[in-house]
């Protein structure tokens, strides 16, 4: 029995894209037609859609084109796949944990404001201590993002400056600022990040040159495994920080 043959407009449909989005993965080398018709029009298979649904959901999460295409381009790609799909669905069900933990907390303070009428103190400690693993990397990322627009914002504004008025002195002196700010949160990144690598499913520090210089999304980079040589993208996660270090993050 012949394999079932989509058209782009079918293939757009079942996966819920526009025809567009299927034209520009071709474009893009990343979903070919498997054939033509004598019209010179797209046909895809099962195979084809399969692989285009992956695709979605590697954009659901916000991987970018290029990524999605060496990622699937890899030797075993599967594994990076998997072990990536497994940190997401750990990360949804730390979501709804903490849903869970909060309609506890929010149960057990408003029992204790109709009985006693005050806060429990096992309620406020249980928020105190709720910052750990990946969200504090989480939280890390936050602040990266706030101070990558505020950095961003000051380097258009001293160039447009320069621009209208042609004293360029501010650029250069906001530049020179820039560098040990940006150098300084790329260390923290460093020190917060470890990678899980997808052939050994070994957890690992990567080597500071091979982290600064490596492709990269915020949940991939493109790393040489230390334990088996795997070269190749690696899930990110967080680095197990010592007591210490924790404390002063959390603080």
């Amino acid at each position: 029995m012949p394999d079932t043959v989509y058209t782009t407009g079918e293939l757009a449909k079942l996966c819920d894209v526009t025809v567009r989005t299927v034209q520009y993965y071709d474009t893009q080398n990343l979903l070919k037609p498997s054939a033509l018709s004598e019209g010179g029009h797209r046909l895809y298979t099962q195979a084809d859609l399969e692989r285009l649904q992956l695709i979605c959901l590697l954009r659901s999460l916000d991987l970018p084109v290029p990524t999605i295409r060496d990622l699937l381009a890899q030797e075993h790609p599967e594994k990076t796949l998997d072990l990536l799909l497994t940190e997401q669905s750990a990360r949804i069900n730390e979501r709804m944990d903490a849903d869970k933990h909060q309609l506890e907390v929010i149960s057990e303070v408003q029992r204790s404001l109709k009985e006693q009428g005050r806060l429990p103190h096992s309620t406020r400690r249980g928020i105190e201590n709720d910052m750990e693993g990946r969200e504090r990397l989480r939280h890390f990322r936050r602040i990266m993002l706030g101070v990558g627009i505020a950095v961003d914002l000051v380097e258009y504004g001293s160039l447009i400056y320069g621009i209208v008025t042609h004293v360029w002195w501010p650029f250069f002196a906001v530049m020179v600022a820039v560098i040990p700010i940006l150098i300084a949160i790329v260390r923290l990144y460093y020190r917060e990040t470890a990678y899980i690598c997808p052939e050994c499913g070994g957890k690992f520090k990567p080597a500071k040159r091979d982290f600064m210089f490596s492709k990269h999304t915020p949940k991939l980079r493109k790393l040489t495994c230390p334990s088996c040589g795997f070269r190749g993208y690696c899930v990110e996660t967080y680095a197990d920080l010592p007591t210490a270090d924790k404390q002063e993050v959390a603080s």
